[in-house]
């Protein structure tokens, strides 16, 4: 059909510029005009074709309340379509993890106590998830790599007043379904401590493998350690820290960094030696004694070997079974401090897994500790302590070790006022018991 073209006369124009033209896309439905003072608006059109028209405001645009308000407007509608593909990728994340363990009735009776288990703790997930969103202290998705997923989110604390120490962390997630939102809980916790908190996104399986993930952690400690101070970091105060897969990916890429230091393997462009203390949160670390349990709990045989490339690659990728080799006493005698913490009735990774990596540690000349916490299972100390609010063991001796050195530090530490409670202690205690972790 035929572009419809009409004429708008302004007897205050001049003669060569009295006619102005309106076009009208009905595709988009959008008024396109090429004169700078037009205004545009939005119509309906049931024609195919294009149509110009052009409209002279009849008032000029000064501020007003009201463009405050649609701005303000328009910045929830920025979150909120932020918000979106978040939650998209989160649900895409768990349908994978069915996927991939085999939805058999084993997992269908754990899907419904995962469920059971989330809706108790679902109070506590909304006033986090807000907070993750909305709060202006939380730096979302800054890039530290070229590859998928090489994003991090950052804690900042409120008080700016001189460098900050900073926790690099690696999220869990059974190496399938980790993510950087996983961390938001400790970094906002910790970030009121007056501790910076960078949460660490890395590639999982099958988007990857055991080494990209090493790989991923090892480039987002890099960009913590180089460019932290541009964020009010400290570059000389980073831990690093892991939970669960996390836990297991930081061990492995810090003992690779340190047989590259040692000269045994590639460049390298962070240094242990930047690191004062690693953490290990319910983190498992010989892959040797952790197959069959895997399979046992679910996480098939032949799935764990695809993640870890292999059944010739869990040498590889097992920190305890590495640090024994005679050869490598040069790269092990770099490392730093290890404190690893673990609950005794953990029952997706036992917490022999910490205590024999600690004894073996100490064995070949690192300082190193086991923590156990008993009756916590391998969510009571990422989860449900933190949601219960006041002051739980395990956050206490986090923060405690980070600012061991720092008295000013400690003496707020001392008058800290007791955590906020997230979730009913009923709920809590139904959340324990329906775990299936």
């Amino acid at each position: 059909m035929p572009s419809h073209i009409l004429p708008v006369t302004n007897p205050n124009l001049h003669s060569s510029q009295q006619h102005s033209y309106l076009r009208i896309d009905p595709t988009t439905m959008l008024l396109k005009q090429d004169d700078p003072i037009t205004s545009t608006r939005l119509v309906s059109s049931p024609f195919e074709d294009e149509t110009i028209i052009s409209v002279r405001p009849l008032l000029s645009r000064t501020p007003s309340f009201a463009d405050e308000s649609i701005g303000q407007r328009q910045s929830l509608a920025r979150e909120v379509d932020h918000a979106a593909p978040e939650t998209f990728l989160l649900t895409r994340l768990s349908l994978k993890l069915l996927r991939y363990m085999g939805v058999g009735y084993r997992w269908i009776m754990r899907f419904l106590a995962l469920g059971c288990y989330s809706l108790m703790l679902f109070p506590g997930f909304i006033q986090v998830g807000y907070y993750y969103f909305f709060s202006g202290r939380v730096l979302r998705s800054i890039v530290y790599g070229d590859q998928p997923r090489n994003r991090l989110d950052l804690y900042l604390p409120k008080n700016k007043d001189g460098p900050k120490p900073v926790v690099a962390f690696v999220t869990g997630g059974a190496w399938i379904i980790g993510y950087k939102a996983w961390g938001s809980l400790l970094g906002q916790q910790l970030s009121e401590r007056d501790i910076m908190v960078a949460c660490i996104d890395y590639r999982n399986y099958p988007q990857g493998t055991m080494s990209d993930m090493v790989e991923d952690a090892s480039e987002g400690i890099s960009f913590v350690c180089n460019k932290i101070a541009e964020y009010g970091g400290d570059p000389n105060r980073v831990y690093l820290m892991g939970q669960s897969a996390g836990g297991h990916i930081a061990a492995c890429a810090l003992v690779e960094q340190a047989i590259k230091e040692a000269g045994e393997g590639g460049s390298t462009t962070w240094s242990v030696l930047q690191i004062k203390t690693y953490f290990g949160l319910s983190g498992g670390y010989n892959l040797f004694n952790l197959v069959d349990y895997f399979h046992s709990r679910g996480l098939y045989r032949s799935i764990f070997l695809s993640i870890m490339e292999g059944e010739e690659s869990l040498r590889r990728f097992s920190p305890e079974v590495i640090v024994q080799d005679p050869n490598l006493k040069n790269a092990v005698s770099l490392l730093p401090p290890i404190v690893l913490f673990h609950g005794t009735a953990d029952y997706s990774i036992p917490a022999d897994s910490s205590k024999s990596f600690a004894e073996t540690l100490q064995s070949v000349g690192v300082r190193a500790e086991s923590i156990l916490y008993e009756g916590k299972t391998h969510t009571d100390l990422f989860l449900q302590d933190p949601m219960r609010g006041g002051n739980d063991r395990m956050f206490e001796d986090l923060v405690s070790i980070i600012h061991s050195d720092d008295r000013e530090a400690q003496a707020r530490d001392e008058v800290a006022p007791p955590r906020r409670r997230l979730v009913p202690e009923c709920m809590l205690q139904v959340a324990h018991r329906v775990s299936p972790f």
